[in-house]
C-alpha cells in the first residue's frame, strides 16, 4: 500500500508518516528539509523561488524513483511532487515571485517527471488553519520559518483547498484544528481504521475526518 501525506507547512505531515509507518512497518519517504536554498528563499522570495522550487523538484524526482525501485511492501510519503507544482510553484507564480520565464521551464521538466510517478492508493489531506500552522511552526522552532508570512500561508491554504477539491483517487482528508493524532492514540487509530477502509475499496471514495 501506498500512502501519501498531503498538508500545508506545519500541518503535521512528518508526524504522521513517523507514526503510519511505524505501525504498518512500512518504508517512510520524507521531504527533503536541507534545501540549501531556505534560508535565502524566506528572506528574499522573488530572488530564490526558481532555485527553491527546482531543488525540491529535483529531489522529488529523486526520491520518487528511489521509491519504485527499493520499496516492495508498504510505503509512506511525506508531501507529493504535485504539491511542489500545483501547490508551492503555482502560488509563487500567481503572487508574482517567480516569473513566467521560470515557471514555464519548472513545469516543463515536472510534466516530464509525472509519468514516473504513481498514484497513492490513499492520499491524506491533514487540512488546518492559519493558526494552527502558525502554532505548529512555531513549536517546532525552525530558524528559517520564524518569520514566515501569514498571508503566504493563507495563499497555500487556499491552493490547497482548490487542489484537493479536483482531486479524483481515494482520499481522506483530516481536520488538523480537531484532530490530535499525535498525544491522542484514538485519533491515529481512527485515521487508520479509516486508510484501511479507503484502500479496501475498489471505486473512488472521500472521507472527510473532522
Amino acid at each position: 500500500m501506498y500512502i501519501a501525506i498531503a498538508g500545508n507547512i506545519g500541518s503535521g505531515k512528518t508526524s504522521l508518516t513517523e507514526r503510519l509507518s511505524a505501525h504498518y512497518g512500512a518504508k517512510a519517504y520524507y521531504e527533503d528539509i536541507d534545501n540549501p536554498y531556505i534560508s535565502d528563499f524566506y528572506e528574499d522570495m522573488n530572488r530564490w523561488s526558481f532555485n527553491f522550487q527546482m531543488y525540491f523538484l529535483g529531489s522529488r524526482i529523486n526520491q520518487t524513483l528511489q521509491m519504485l525501485g527499493e520499496s516492495t511492501g508498504h510505503v509512506i510519503q511525506d508531501r507529493t511532487i504535485h504539491e511542489d507544482a500545483h501547490i508551492f510553484a503555482g502560488n509563487l507564480h500567481q503572487m508574482g515571485l517567480m516569473s513566467s520565464r521560470d515557471y514555464g521551464t519548472y513545469m516543463k521538466i515536472f510534466n516530464l517527471a509525472t509519468d514516473l510517478v504513481p498514484a497513492p492508493d490513499v492520499l491524506i489531506y491533514l487540512k488546518a488553519s492559519v493558526p494552527t500552522l502558525v502554532r505548529q511552526i512555531l513549536k517546532r522552532g525552525r530558524e528559517y520559518e520564524k518569520n514566515i508570512d501569514l498571508e503566504y500561508l493563507e495563499r497555500l491554504n487556499n491552493r490547497y483547498n482548490e487542489w484537493i477539491g479536483g482531486y479524483k483517487g481515494k482520499l481522506l482528508t483530516v481536520n488538523i484544528d480537531e484532530v490530535d493524532f499525535v498525544n491522542n492514540p484514538e485519533s491515529l487509530k481512527e485515521i487508520i481504521r479509516q486508510v484501511e477502509e479507503l484502500y479496501a475499496k475498489e471505486q473512488q471514495l472521500t472521507i472527510e475526518y473532522v
